[in-house]
C-alpha cells in the first residue's frame, strides 16, 4: 500500500501511543491520558519508542495491499490481509513463538491502521498565492 509521509508517522505515533498507555502505570489506572504521558517524554525517549516501532510496523505497512480509497475515509484491510503481511515478514521463528509474534504484531499493526488520518483528495487541494 502506498501511504504518504505523514500518514506513516501518524499511524506510528498512534501505536507508540498505545504501546505507552499500555506501561504507563498512571494512565492504566486513568490518572492522565496517554497524550499527556507523550508529551512528558523527552525527545530520545520517544525516538526509542518510535525506533523500536517502526523496526517491526513500516516494513508490514508498507507490505500490505494496494486497495481503493475515497476521499475522506481511511484505508481498510481485512483481517487475512493484515495477517499475511506480518506472517511475510516474521522471517523464521516456529513453534508457539511464532504465534503469540504473530498475535502481537497484527493487533499492533491494527492499531496503527486506525491511527491513520483520513484520506484527502487531492484534487481539491487549495496552494496559497504566497508559495
Amino acid at each position: 500500500m502506498r501511504f504518504t509521509e505523514r500518514e506513516l508517522t501518524v499511524a506510528l505515533e498512534g501505536a507508540a501511543k498505545a504501546m505507552l498507555a499500555a506501561q504507563d502505570k498512571s494512565v492504566r489506572k486513568g490518572r492522565r491520558t496517554a497524550d499527556d504521558a507523550w508529551a512528558e517524554l523527552g525527545k530520545y525517549q520517544r525516538f526509542q519508542l518510535l525506533d523500536g516501532l517502526g523496526d517491526q510496523l513500516l516494513p508490514v505497512l508498507v507490505a500490505l495491499p494496494d486497495v481503493e480509497v475515497a476521499p475522506g475515509t481511511r484505508p481498510t484491510f481485512t483481517d487475512d490481509q493484515v495477517t499475511a503481511a506480518v506472517e511475510e515478514r516474521l522471517g523464521d521463528v516456529r513453534g508457539i513463538k511464532r504465534r503469540v509474534l504473530l498475535q502481537a504484531r497484527v493487533a499492533l499493526v491494527k492499531i496503527a491502521l486506525q491511527s491513520l488520518p483520513p484520506r484527502a483528495d487531492p484534487d481539491a487541494l487549495i496552494v496559497p498565492d504566497h508559495l
